[in-house]
């Protein structure tokens, strides 16, 4: 039986050029007993689908989700039959996790960018091809189609994750996912305010709010790690995502946008010559770091073991079901794994479903 089914990891968190890495993580993560393992996409060696398949041949407990990929890099009936493969492959383990992607990137490789109209469409194509149904005519958001048609013997449960920042995104995350996947560095107000968002929007809709599986993304880098681990997977992420899609993440946790502005005009920045995380040395990062606000990077877990396993907690009574341990492999966690076996609560998780887009309903 899995030991913390409501923790989970990244698989090739980061900047990775070697997916068969990712086997090796896969059992780690089974074998110290964590929940799930979610799978982000890139458009290198990180092809999510490929990944969630090769992670659940080597597994046969742990809960695999891809979170996330985009609907419109892939026609509807692909989409639909690899996750019903990966459905059947897995014996149920696996999550379907959609995402809006980056604007600025559809523009560049001529793919338009998403709509929570669109979203609400393709999972509803989805759903009922997944259902065995043909969908003939089709003509919405999503595209046009004059046949979908997959299996009329299907009848598959397959959940559908949605990662959310925006205060839209996490209303839609309400109204259609069945689970649904935060983003790192989120205060624990925040995160707070963005549970509650996604379950007066199911409630709203007439769905059971906790039939939502909700999880929350937090940077973990605890001591053990070092200087060197701490500046690269706390300043150098933070620093990625400010300079990729800022914006949102300082509207979301009420952060001054003035700081933003002036840490993009840096000269470390603009001359970093692509992502921090990949690209600055620790010198690079140390100066870089001067030029966060602390409370900005506090929104993350670092310190000691104990002092991690306490912020984890945080982020269940912030509301979330779930706590993604985001920027580490497996066995990296270990001492922090080891602290909060100390913290949990056993009772408060017992029942969780292995498939981490699944409730406890």
């Amino acid at each position: 039986m899995t030991e913390f089914p409501e923790i989970g990891c990244y698989g090739l968190a980061g900047h990775a050029t070697d997916p068969h890495i990712l086997l090796d993580e896969a059992r780690d993560a089974e074998r110290l007993g964590l929940g799930a393992m979610f799978l982000s996409e890139r458009f290198n060696t990180k092809e999510a689908f490929a990944l969630a398949a090769a992670a659940g041949a080597v597994t046969t407990e742990l809960g695999i989700c891809t979170a996330a990929t985009n609907h419109n890099t892939r026609h509807p009936l692909l989409t639909a039959a690899g996750a019903v493969t990966l459905h059947r492959l897995t014996r149920g383990r696996y999550s379907l996790g959609l995402g809006r992607g980056f604007g600025a990137l559809f523009d560049v490789i001529g793919l338009p960018r998403i709509t929570s109209a669109q979203l609400r469409d393709a999972t509803e194509l989805y759903r009922r091809l997944w259902r065995g149904e043909t969908v003939v005519g089709h003509s919405g958001p999503a595209g046009n189609y004059p046949l979908l048609h997959l299996d009329p013997t299907y009848d598959e449960a397959i959940p559908i994750a949605l990662t959310a920042i925006g205060a839209n995104t996490l209303r839609l995350a309400g109204q259609i996912a069945d689970s649904v996947v935060l983003h790192t560095f989120f205060t624990d107000d925040t995160t707070a305010h963005a549970v509650q968002s996604i379950r007066t929007a199911a409630r709203a809709a007439g769905r059971d709010p906790a039939a939502l599986r909700i999880w929350s993304v937090l940077a973990v880098v605890d001591d053990t790690q070092g200087e060197t681990a701490r500046l690269r997977k706390l300043v150098g992420r933070l620093g990625t995502y400010l300079q990729g899609y800022g914006d949102i993440l300082i509207q979301v946790n009420g952060w001054d946008p003035r700081v933003l502005d002036d840490f993009r005009a840096h000269p470390l920045v603009t001359g970093a010559g692509g992502a921090l995380d990949a690209v600055a040395d620790t010198a690079t990062l140390a100066a870089i770091e001067e030029l966060l606000p602390a409370e900005w990077l506090a929104a993350s877990a670092t310190g000691a073991p104990e002092q991690c396993a306490a912020r984890i907690a945080d982020q269940f009574d912030a509301g979330a079901d779930g706590v993604i341990l985001h920027g580490n492999t497996p066995t990296e966690l270990v001492p922090v794994l080891d602290a909060w076996r100390r913290h949990r609560i056993p009772a408060r998780f017992a029942g969780l479903p292995g498939n981490p887009g699944r409730s406890h309903a």
